[in-house]
Formats: C-alpha cells, sequence, structure tokens
C-alpha cells in the first residue's frame, strides 16, 4: 500500500448537523480503509461542520467515505499537508477522553518493557514511535530515566497534557524534556518552544549504556533527540567485520559507528568526520569515556569536502560507513534524494581499499529499499568496482514498523565487501 495521494486541491466546507466529518473522495478511501493514518487534502471532498467553518486544529473529526459510511476518528490541522491524522478506526471509541490516549501510550510502554529494563541507570531506547505505536505525530525517548518527547503534528499537540499525564503515570521519570525538530514549526505552524516540561531538567549529558559500551548524550542540545538509537545493533553488526581495520565513520555525530567499532570489534583506528563541532565534541568525550581517544581522530567538515581531501592525500581506508542525514521530505524529492545518494556513495567508495567494508544508510523513509539497492547497484557499474552486499539491516525493536504505514520502515542499512 503506498500513501494517499497528497496533491494539492481546494476543500468545499458545508454545513451539516453533528460533529466534524470529512468526506473522502470518490475512490480515494481504501488506504484509509486500510488504516493508513494520513489523509492529504488531495484526498477530501469536502468538510462537513456545523457552523460552515473550517474546524479548528486539533480538533477532534470523522472520516467517511463518499457513501457516507465511517471509516476512522482523526484529528485536524488545515496548516499541514497531512490534513488530518487518523487515531481509531473504532466508531465507539471517543477520542475526546484521556482514557483513550491512556491506553495508546501504555500498550507501547508494555511493548519496551519486554524489550530494555527501563528503570536501569543506562537504559537508552524508543519508548514511542509514532505511527508505528497508534500516536502519529508523536516521538518518546528514553535516556537514563529521562524522557525526551518531540511533537510533529500541531493537532496532537493540542492533546498533550492527556499524552504527559500518562507518560508520567506509567514510566514515572526523573523529567520530562520537550524537543521539536527542525522544520516542523513551519511545517505544522506549530508554535513550541524546547525546554522542561515535566519534573527534573535532565544533565548535560547524561550517559547511557548497551554491551558494556557507554555513551555521552545532550539531550538539550544534540540533534533529534540527542542520541540515534535506531543505529544501536547495526553498530555491533558492522563492527563484526572491522577487526584490524582502519575506518572512516562519516556522519560520525557523537561517534557511534566508530567507538562500537574500535571499542567492540577491535578495529585499529578511526577517523570520524561531521560539520557540527559540539557533536565531535561530545564524540571525543565519548572515546575518551570508554578508554579509546589513541585510537580515534575527529574532524570538523563537511563530508564530501572532507572525501575530497582524503582523495587529494590518496589516503585510503579499510572500512567506509556513511550515514548521512535524511535526504527526502516529500516526495517530490526522491530521485533528488537518490541522486544525492549516488554521489555520495561514489564519493566515499573513492577512498576505501580494495577488499573493504562499506556500510551504507539511509534514514529516508520515502526512499523505498529497493530503490536504495538498485542505487547501490549504479554505484557498482558507475565506479566499476564489484559490491557485495554481505547483510540488509534496518531499525530495532524499538522502532517498529507498522504493518499498515510502510513508510514507517525507514531506516535502510547494507554491510558490502568491495572489490
Amino acid at each position: 500500500m503506498t500513501a494517499p495521494d497528497s496533491t494539492d486541491s481546494p476543500v468545499r466546507i458545508r454545513q451539516a448537523e453533528g460533529p466534524p466529518a470529512a468526506v473522502i473522495r470518490h475512490r480515494r478511501a481504501q488506504p484509509f480503509f486500510g488504516r493508513h493514518p494520513w489523509v492529504f487534502v488531495g484526498a477530501i471532498e469536502e468538510l462537513l461542520t456545523e457552523d460552515g467553518q473550517l474546524p479548528l486544529p486539533g480538533a477532534v473529526i470523522r472520516v467517511l467515505s463518499h457513501e457516507r459510511k465511517f471509516i476512522a476518528w482523526g484529528l485536524f490541522n488545515p496548516h499541514s499537508r497531512i490534513i488530518i491524522r487518523l487515531y481509531s478506526w473504532q466508531e465507539s471509541d471517543d477520542v475526546t477522553q484521556p482514557e483513550f490516549w491512556d491506553k495508546l501510550v501504555l500498550s507501547a510502554v508494555l511493548l519496551r518493557k519486554r524489550l530494555f529494563n527501563l528503570s536501569a541507570d543506562g537504559c537508552g531506547c524508543r519508548l514511542i514511535f509514532s505511527e508505528s505505536d497508534g500516536l502519529s505525530g508523536l516521538t518518546v525517548d528514553l535516556y537514563a530515566g529521562c524522557l525526551l518527547v518531540q511533537f510533529t503534528s500541531l493537532a496532537l499537540y493540542h492533546h498533550r497534557e492527556h499524552l504527559l499525564n500518562s507518560l508520567q503515570l506509567h514510566v514515572r521519570p526523573q523529567g520530562i524534556w520537550l524537543r521539536t525538530e527542525r522544520g516542523m514549526r513551519e511545517q505544522e505552524q506549530l508554535e513550541a518552544v524546547d525546554g522542561l516540561l515535566r519534573g527534573n531538567a535532565p544533565p548535560q549529558p547524561l550517559f547511557i549504556e548497551y554491551s558494556g559500551i557507554s555513551f555521552g548524550v545532550d539531550v538539550q542540545q544534540g540533534q533529534k533527540t540527542g542520541y540515534y538509537l535506531d543505529q544501536r545493533d547495526n553498530r555491533f553488526a558492522a563492527s563484526r567485520y572491522l577487526q584490524g581495520a582502519h575506518i572512516l565513520d562519516a556522519f560520525c555525530f557523537s561517534g557511534g559507528f566508530g567507538i562500537t567499532a574500535v571499542r567492540q570489534g577491535n578495529a585499529a583506528s578511526a577517523v570520524g568526520v561531521d560539520s557540527s563541532q559540539p557533536a565531535l565534541t561530545l564524540a571525543a568525550a565519548n572515546a575518551e569515556l570508554n578508554g579509546i581517544s589513541e585510537k580515534c581522530q575527529w574532524i570538523c567538515s563537511d563530508v564530501q569536502d572532507a572525501l575530497a581531501e582524503f582523495r587529494a592525500q590518496e589516503r585510503l581506508f579499510d572500512g567506509v560507513i556513511l550515514d548521512p542525514p535524511r535526504m527526502a521530505r516529500t516526495r517530490g524529492g526522491i530521485d533528488r534524494a537518490v541522486q544525492g545518494y549516488r554521489r555520495l556513495n561514489l564519493a566515499a567508495l573513492e577512498v576505501l581499499r580494495p577488499g573493504g567494508i562499506f556500510v551504507t544508510c539511509s534514514c529516508s523513509g520515502l526512499v523505498s529499499r529497493q530503490q536504495f539497492v538498485e542505487m547501490i547497484g549504479d554505484v557498482a557499474r558507475q565506479s566499476g568496482r564489484d559490491i557485495r552486499i554481505l547483510e540488509h539491516l534496518g531499525q530495532p525493536a524499538d522502532h517498529p514498523v507498522s504493518a499498515t504505514c510502510p513508510e514507517t520502515d525507514y531506516l535502510k542499512v547494507l554491510i558490502c565487501e568491495v572489490s
């Protein structure tokens, strides 16, 4: 199933009795009956409201088929490309009640309790993963007893007190801190300011630990919510291939791949490159925390510039890791993103020794796994080098994939051998 039509078009508003309703265009309802949670404006035939006016952001709205059959309950935001986000397909549900939201939060928390000891001092995990946990527009990460909350939906933000109360009840965190993702204020007209929501402010940094490796996390200032928890298992998988290797960790952020390769995989050395000096400062501190500072080098640079400099120096690595930020934010940007991945991967191969290990990643959910693999095939043909994919990896269990929202299957990681 693909995402519903996102084509912009005007929506007719008609006065009608009863709670606000959105009528889906003829033959456009199948994705929503199929439990895809995003309704774009182009899918809506008309809005029905008692006063004939546009519903306010955060308003609860019924979604109906062209034949007026109930599909789902959602929340409305006239400012967003996703004009309605769906949360319940049961007509008997009352999404205005705290109990409705509490049920969704509790379900997410119980899943993570199967996977982690949430009360452990160094526990780090994704507690709520937006659409995959039925809470489209909400991400919650747990770091050492503190919760980091991100809202990417203005409509859901209007219901935040119910959600925060449930998190407080079921997790009992030391504090809850709000982070806003870059661009969300503009996309959703979300006027939210980073800061403390409940309890005590998290320390800078706080520390998480997994499999004997410790990482400091700056949850107040670092990218996203402070750490990329989704690559936790993939860092260990890659480290198995890098024993004794001199590696390049491009887009290294706070050093996750490089430090894991040296500390866990016994790599000989790691060079980390990132354009953020604060991230590199934290990476250097993390290397010291794990007793491997002498084996690590941190370079503040644009990755493409650094790759060009390494080529000019004829400096080659036994392993190269590419973990760039998201390149496609809209469907219109997919082709451009694939081209960007192709250029970046071609440049990276120019500094990889024959027989080296190449770990290449994409966190762009709109770029499919097939498109990403086809891109690597193009890179092999254009570079004239044989690329053998050893492992296809993705996101861990605390970032589950919704079977009805394929965009939640966002993380692609290929571990390759390149001759």
